[in-house]
């Protein structure tokens, strides 16, 4: 029997991106028979990073290494085979004429001049900076409203991008009409795409304290917590300093924050023993977290450890930074917190954007009666006999 024949460990089968490619890994424990065998097929690289053997993902090399291995190993496949995996096309560098790029020099001194942030500020650079590479040398008193929607038909639509992105984008070059008039654009019936008006994903509150269970490490888990419990954007998590943190008052402040706005927010009492603890063991000096000292954390590395934790937790949904502040809005208004509050707290320029947590608050939906739950009631009520009656049984 093949059982009989096996005499190799088994090898697990992984489809990954890898040097921004789809790869076949192979993983198993370090044989050197093995190790000669993919030598002598060819193709295979050593990763120490993925720590294991991979080559290009194909049927061919699947069907060539279990034709060769396959009296020898049993190979199990792993989940990921089976997904659609998606390569980010490798952006080429940019071809900007001096003239073009001293253009966009003082287009970027004029947004500094009308004091955008610096986010903005670096996301209408890009777009421009974009632009200019598009349209090559073509000469910017040319330029047109044609051209900007071929722009966006040949280099937005491949990219995917989010309708988000093209409103930006067409505020970017609104901007730019104002900074160049030379220019042949039409700002007038240059249109933004309408809103998406998508529900953000929102925790429960169960899922909440599962995730912060499951994260272990005490660094990690301080910064989950803070950035619910004071329903946290992550720049403002990252730019918050200790001497914003008053535990006496249970306040934090929040300085400068999108819109150029401070305000402060209710520090949770449950929170104030984690932050001691943590504070006492990483001991951090400017920043209330840090990654070198004093130095700002990275936003990736908390959507990094944010996934592993959710993994661990068995939470399913796609749940980003963003969303615990989600949570932490939805949460507030199920417990009977006034919106005009919650807009303070979060932040908020408008209410109508605080409004959205209103569409999903569970407070006021779980009193409503779905039609069937009333049909089976009536036909209870009229069937005193059966009162056991279920929708799972015969009516």
């Amino acid at each position: 029997m093949k059982n009989n024949q096996i005499t190799l460990p088994p090898i697990l089968l992984k489809k990954v991106i890898h040097r921004n490619k789809i790869q076949l890994l192979l993983l198993f424990t370090f044989n050197t028979e093995i190790k000669n065998i993919l030598n002598n097929i060819g193709g295979y690289y050593w990763s120490k990073t993925l720590r294991g053997w991979y080559t290009e993902f194909n049927s061919e090399n699947i069907s060539l290494l279990k034709g060769v291995l396959n009296d020898k190993v049993n190979f199990k496949l792993d989940p990921s085979v089976y997904n659609k995996l998606k390569v980010k096309p490798i952006r080429k560098k940019r071809e900007i004429s001096e003239q073009n790029k001293q253009v966009i020099r003082l287009y970027v001194k004029y947004l500094k001049g009308k004091c955008y942030s610096e986010s903005t500020i670096k996301t209408y650079f890009t777009f421009v900076a974009d632009f200019f590479n598009y349209i090559e040398d073509t000469p910017i008193s040319t330029i047109s409203n044609r051209t900007v929607e071929l722009f966006i038909e040949d280099v937005f639509v491949p990219r995917n991008y989010s309708v988000s992105t093209y409103r930006q984008f067409i505020s970017a070059i609104k901007l730019f009409k104002a900074f160049y008039p030379e220019c042949g654009i039409n700002e007038i019936n240059l249109k933004r795409p309408k809103k998406s008006k998508l529900l953000p994903t929102v925790l429960s509150k169960e899922e909440i304290i599962d995730l912060l269970r499951c994260t272990k490490n005490l660094k990690h888990r301080a910064v989950l917590a803070m950035i619910y419990s004071a329903g946290f954007r992550i720049s403002e998590l990252l730019n918050l300093e200790l001497k914003h943190i008053d535990i006496d008052r249970r306040q934090l402040i929040i300085k400068n924050s999108k819109g150029r706005r401070d305000r402060n927010i209710i520090l949770a009492e449950s929170f104030i023993p984690l932050l001691i603890n943590y504070t006492n063991t990483y001991r951090p000096i400017i920043y209330f977290v840090e990654g070198k000292p004093s130095k700002k954390y990275s936003a990736e590395s908390i959507r990094s450890f944010l996934r592993k934790s959710c993994k661990i937790a068995n939470i399913t949904k796609h749940v980003t930074p963003h969303t615990l502040r989600h949570s932490y809005a939805t949460h507030l208004l199920e417990n009977g917190i006034d919106l005009r509050y919650i807009q303070e707290l979060l932040g908020h320029a408008k209410p109508e954007t605080t409004m959205i947590y209103t569409h999903v608050s569970k407070k006021d939906l779980l009193k409503i009666e779905s039609p069937l739950d009333l049909a089976l009631k009536s036909l209870i009520e009229t069937d005193k006999q059966n009162k056991i009656l279920r929708l799972s049984g015969n009516i």
